[in-house]
């Protein structure tokens, strides 16, 4: 007589699939189920389907970004797993090397990717860095080098930082590829005269085939989810002010600039025709509000309220000339401050909603700065 297969040790592995449907396919389904909404706030969202993949997947911006990070995951293989060998090479068989090496190849390991950014930003400063001192008192360059300066600098300088901070990894993984071997093989090498260049080849290199997989696999994903260091490094790329006189420059203008010294991040970037440097920010400001035909102010923090508040008052206390006022980004800018509350508020009159308005792209900005100057019947340039 048969008997009934008893199953019920599979209930045992229950508390697993809960844990794992908590822990992973719960809060990926909310992902899954965000992507096909456009939610402008709790409880606010409208289905959009896959139109958000659509834009993704056509969106040129995305296209050249994976382009530059396939580049950028390529040329740091390139050179990890080389270096990592040659280093695992080059490291001691016995004795306390051996522990002291592998001590010291750990610690780039060991060091949080914040503090990564803040070392390698001072490596390179070019005023007080030993790798940025060192590489402009050449004088090969015609740009000072600076990782905020041109995009190939940063590039340099994340390439040398990745290479710097992981190349370790890849050492480890092939020294123990290397210790793995047994004696025996160098024996019989030894025996038939083989070189140096012979036993890399065939022994050494073909053992260590199965840890240079590992290291190829591991830091090619990873190099994938660089986003800590670069940020750290750079702020994002250089800023919004670079950019506007990157513009200006590259469109056949003149590319003028108000430079405040702050200790770190704030200097001239190189695409400056003329420039004031400032040490207050009064003066600074005054400057702006004096030449200025209008301002278009992006998203920012307290210098930029400041200066976007103090140029609101004067124009709304009549001390200077009106200039449109375009603040870039209306969903920030209604969180940033509500207008219509202050009205209501009676902080201020309801017309001087007027002294500024929002757009959303250059297109916009320009059509809407003409207009403005048209209707006021004073010319834009000039």
């Amino acid at each position: 007589m048969e008997k009934w297969a008893d199953n019920k040790a599979w209930l045992l592995v229950l508390p697993v699939f809960v844990v794992v449907a908590f822990s992973a396919i719960i809060p990926l389904m909310t992902v899954v189920n965000y992507s096909l909404q456009d939610i402008f706030g709790p409880g606010n969202a409208v289905f959009v389907g896959t139109e958000w993949f659509k834009e993704m997947l056509t969106d040129t911006r995305l296209h050249d970004a994976l382009g530059r990070q396939f580049l950028f995951s390529g040329l740091v293989l390139l050179i990890e797993i080389p270096l990592g060998i040659l280093i695992a090479l080059a490291m001691p068989k016995k004795g306390w090397g051996v522990s002291a090496s592998l001590v010291t190849l750990a610690i780039p390991l060991l060091i949080p990717w914040n503090v990564i950014g803040t070392i390698w930003i001072i490596f390179t400063r070019p005023d007080i860095g030993l790798f940025g001192v060192g590489i402009n008192s050449l004088g090969l360059l015609d740009v000072p080098f600076d990782h905020t300066a041109r995009p190939s600098y940063a590039w340099v300088t994340l390439m040398a930082m990745e290479v710097w901070h992981w190349t370790p990894l890849v050492a480890l993984l092939c020294y123990a590829g290397l210790r793995a071997i047994p004696e025996a093989y160098y024996q019989a090498a030894k025996i038939d005269g083989a070189s140096s260049w012979a036993v890399f080849r065939y022994i050494q290199l073909p053992k260590m085939r199965g840890v240079l997989t590992i290291a190829v696999l591991l830091r090619w994903m990873d190099s994938f989810l660089i986003y800590a260091e670069p940020f750290a490094l750079t702020g994002g790329g250089p800023g919004i002010m670079e950019a506007a006189n990157r513009g200006a420059r590259e469109a056949g203008g003149l590319s003028i600039g108000c430079n405040i010294r702050l200790p770190f991040e704030q200097k001239p970037n190189p695409y400056l025709d003329r420039f004031v440097e400032f040490e207050y920010f009064f003066v600074r400001k005054v400057m702006l509000v004096k030449y200025s035909q209008g301002f278009i102010t992006m998203p920012g923090g307290f210098g930029t309220m400041d200066e976007l508040f103090e140029t609101l008052t004067l124009i709304q206390t009549r001390k200077v000339r009106p200039v449109p006022v375009i603040l870039v980004g209306e969903a920030y800018w209604r969180r940033a401050f509500d207008p219509d509350f202050l009205v209501e508020e009676g902080v201020i009159d309801p017309e001087d909603r007027e002294l500024f308005w929002y757009d959303e792209t250059a297109q916009e900005i320009w059509d809407d700065i003409n207009r403005w100057y048209a209707r006021s019947g004073r010319t834009l340039i000039g």
